[in-house]
């Protein structure tokens, strides 16, 4: 017999604006805590060094938390130039130092070569596996540790100001995976110098901005109460660009149960809605989310059930 979760059965999106020094495996933890929720998760890690969003599903949100991964992403980045890390950001040891600080229109000059799709090694402190294990406990158990490059998306890279002379703050777009530490490295690489990140924050992810999100306090100032639930999204919120299908009593009751759909006659209800084979919907029960699906063939396949 399964032993029942502790907690209740709350189903949604917190937009949690993590604070420094907290990893994203403790925020889900204080969240989970906080809200009694019975299942959480991330969607998408933040270095305890950063901070901002980080969006946490709860409940069947979890199910929807490749939605929010495979999102694009905007950083605002802090470069200090003259110093190299180990780790790439202000945790690590200093390991090479240069005399030699850019200027914002030696910075502005070079900004576009980083836009586009990119060729990136990542830092060799990061949670990439190398042959089933972690690189950072590699590098922290001083083995060698070799990263293969990877190609990223940075769709807009933009110099917000020089507040020190050799301080720059950056704002960047940017796809799934991409490391904003192997960025400033690299930035500095080519600016003729060496340097590494000294602060980050997540301003945006997927469907998810900044003006959305909550801190630690306001979330513990609300407590075990009522209004706790003014802190959870919706499950659609991150589901608003999916085509929705709308299914009848007896097709959503046979969904529910992993029976498919015939693709026709629910697509004939709504010809304003263009699907593809292959391509994921959402099929909706009333007004709630029932399962993402995919079309195959003459049918809509159910993939993930969301039990509301």
């Amino acid at each position: 017999m399964a032993r029942k979760r502790k907690g209740q059965p709350v189903h949604g999106w917190v937009v949690f604006d993590k604070p420094k020094g907290m990893s994203s495996s403790q925020a889900v933890g204080k969240v989970r805590y906080l809200l009694d929720a019975q299942k959480a998760g991330h969607g998408g890690t933040l270095d305890p060094l950063a901070t901002g969003i980080l969006p946490i599903a709860l409940g069947e949100a979890t199910k929807t938390m490749s939605f929010v991964m495979d999102g694009a992403k905007t950083y605002r980045c802090w470069v200090r130039f003259g110093e190299a890390r180990s780790t790439d950001d202000a945790e690590g040891e200093v390991i090479e130092t240069s005399e030699v600080r850019p200027t914002a229109t030696e910075i502005e000059a070079v900004l576009s070569e980083f836009e586009g799709d990119i060729e990136q090694i990542p830092p060799i402190y990061s949670a990439i596996k190398i042959d089933g294990q972690r690189a950072y406990k590699l590098a922290r158990d001083n083995q060698e540790v070799e990263m293969q490059s990877r190609t990223v998306r940075i769709d807009r890279i933009t110099l917000v100001e020089m507040p020190e002379p050799d301080l720059a703050v950056i704002d960047v777009d940017c796809g799934k995976g991409t490391y904003i530490r192997s960025l400033a490295r690299d930035l500095a690489v080519r600016l003729g110098t060496v340097g590494f990140v000294a602060d980050l924050r997540r301003t945006r992810v997927g469907p998810f901005v900044e003006n959305q999100a909550i801190s630690l306090d306001s979330l513990e100032s609300l407590g075990h109460s009522a209004r706790l639930e003014e802190a959870v999204l919706p499950i659609m919120t991150v589901l608003d660009d999916i085509p929705a299908l709308a299914l009848t009593e007896v097709e959503a009751g046979n969904m529910r149960h992993g029976m498919p759909a015939p693709a026709m006659t629910v697509l004939g209800r709504t010809p304003d809605v263009k699907v593809t084979q292959g391509e994921t919907v959402i099929v909706m029960d009333g007004d709630a989310p029932l399962a993402l699906a995919r079309i195959e063939g003459g049918e809509i396949r159910p993939v993930r059930v969301l039990n509301l």
